[in-house]
């Protein structure tokens, strides 16, 4: 029976991505256009000529460009091949997951940590969603399991890989670096030059690269972000303690109930699973303080944290949390009594680890979403603002050529399916707008507004906003009203917007 665990683990991962299909994110699509534009000739460009990095994940672009180079060129289905790359990489997390739980003594804890991933809505929205989480994951993970079997050219490569998929992976390759080198020290597990070379000569091949052609290896994605939104204080610490109060999402099935109960059952089956993994395994160190330190990190600067920003600590998460619980059933059921017991018996604990966590993240999905494919998906896996703007940029792209400048707040689809040059007023990819924040706090409605003084020094021909985002500064500006005309509005009430708005310049 056991040796068809894994088999059944890459059934359910693939399963649970391929069935909903693409459900893609504004975010992804500014991976895509990069990649896009590599294809196209036109270099490592959002806008071409335009040398800014805009994204934060330069080896999932050159990844979604290598496949698109064999798959129809600029033409390529860039949401169908992201989303078959992230189905293997989270079937990939699942067999990890489950090989470490064994590695670690508790193989029911490890087979329901990855059938959980395999189910998560955390796991599958953004894997459907086209983003690096997934890949990102898998790195992650990878390294860590490496680690724990000595494979150590291996942990460097997937150290350097990981950190060029996200530079946040700093919080979990740091830490290994650190451990990495006390044992060199300390423990007599001497440096090899196999994991140095693989490490330093990736990192520094892109950031040679990224300095050269950008001007700095740091995203400037980074900064912007840090910039021009605007959050109430400790907004991200206590969206993180709600997240890691509720890791099976049981606030959707039990309420505020849930949030309260994963307060404190969870940090408790976290520190017994955590005791439990430190005794078989030292090197688990470094995994065991990683969702704590990525919750200090995040919390401290208060960021926005879109929902994406949640799952990488989940793995270890699960994985610990699981390892407790199984320590307790197996001292309930006296698991390790020396008496024979019944097949049943043994196989309860598995059972009860696995099913109670599915039920939950399962109690989240939808058989018949109300937007986008009728295919099952989780709730999380919202798309209606891209829905949107696919719309706008439908409308859009027959007025548009490559020499049109159309202004936006979420660029993704605006910038893939259109033709013109975008000016990112985030900032993300337009480091122009970033001369315009910190915006006084007068002009917000939610945690973004968009400068009236951006869109009237820089004169993009089409501006593109939901309502909200403009509602106390371009909308209330004489002078834009004066220069602008209104073409459409697409209703919604997302954001509490009276409409997406498509403006043009008189």
């Amino acid at each position: 029976m056991r040796k068809f665990l894994p088999f059944l683990l890459v059934a359910v991962a693939l399963a649970a991505r391929l069935v909903p299909g693409p459900r893609t994110i504004d975010d992804a699509y500014i991976t895509f256009r990069y990649a896009r534009n590599l294809l196209a000739g036109e270099g490592f460009v959002f806008n071409p000529g335009e040398r800014v990095q805009g994204t934060t994940t330069p080896l999932y672009t050159l990844l979604m460009a290598g496949l698109g180079s064999v798959s129809g060129g600029t033409q390529a289905p860039f949401p169908w091949l992201a989303l078959g790359v992230n189905a293997l990489a989270d079937a990939g997390t699942c067999l990890l997951l489950y090989w470490m739980g064994r590695r670690l003594g508790a193989g029911a804890a490890g087979f329901a940590a990855a059938m959980v991933w395999a189910i998560a809505p955390y796991s599958v929205t953004f894997a459907i969603g086209g983003l690096e989480t997934s890949l990102y994951v898998l790195l992650l993970t990878g390294m860590i399991a490496a680690y724990l079997g000595r494979r150590r050219t291996l942990v460097g490569l997937c150290a350097a890989l990981a950190l060029l998929t996200r530079p946040d992976a700093i919080l979990l390759v740091g830490p290994l670096i650190l451990d990495r080198f006390y044992r060199a020290l300390r423990g007599g597990e001497k440096l090899e030059w196999g994991e140095l070379l693989a490490f330093t000569l990736t990192c520094l091949a892109w950031s040679a690269f990224a300095t050269l052609y950008f001007g700095s290896p740091i995203p400037h994605s980074v900064t912007a972000k840090l910039a021009v939104y605007r959050l109430g204080e400790n907004a991200a610490l206590i969206r993180l303690i709600q997240h890691y109060a509720t890791p099976f999402m049981e606030d959707d099935t039990l309420g505020v109930i849930g949030i309260r109960i994963g307060l404190l059952l969870y940090p408790f089956l976290y520190l017994i699973g955590a005791r439990r993994a430190w005794r078989v395994e030292r090197r688990i160190l470094v995994y065991l303080v990683y969702p704590w330190l990525y919750l200090l990190v995040f919390a401290l600067p208060n960021p926005l944290l879109f929902r994406w920003y949640l799952t990488p600590p989940l793995p270890p998460y699960f994985l610990f949390i699981l390892m407790g619980a199984e320590q307790l059933l197996s001292e309930l059921f006296r698991l390790r009594a020396k008496l024979p017991l019944p097949a049943w018996r043994r196989w309860t604990p598995l059972a009860i680890l696995t099913i109670l966590p599915l039920a939950l993240c399962l109690n989240t999905w939808q058989l018949h979403p109300d937007h986008g494919p009728d295919r099952p998906a989780p709730e999380m896996a919202w798309f209606k603002l891209e829905l949107l703007y696919r719309q706008a940029a439908d409308f859009l792209a027959p007025r548009l050529s490559a020499n049109s400048r159309l202004a936006a707040g979420d660029v993704g689809v605006l910038g893939f399916y259109t033709p013109a040059r975008i000016l990112d007023t985030v900032g993300l990819n337009s480091p122009e707008s970033l001369r315009y924040y910190p915006l006084d706090e007068k002009y917000y409605v939610i945690n973004y507004a968009i400068p009236s003084q951006l869109i009237l020094t820089e004169q993009p021909d089409y501006v593109v906003i939901l309502e909200v985002y403009g509602r106390k500064t371009l909308l209330a500006d004489a002078r834009f009203q004066q220069q602008y005309t209104l073409l459409r509005t697409i209703p919604t009430d997302i954001y509490s917007s009276q409409g997406l708005l498509i403006f043009e310049k008189n």
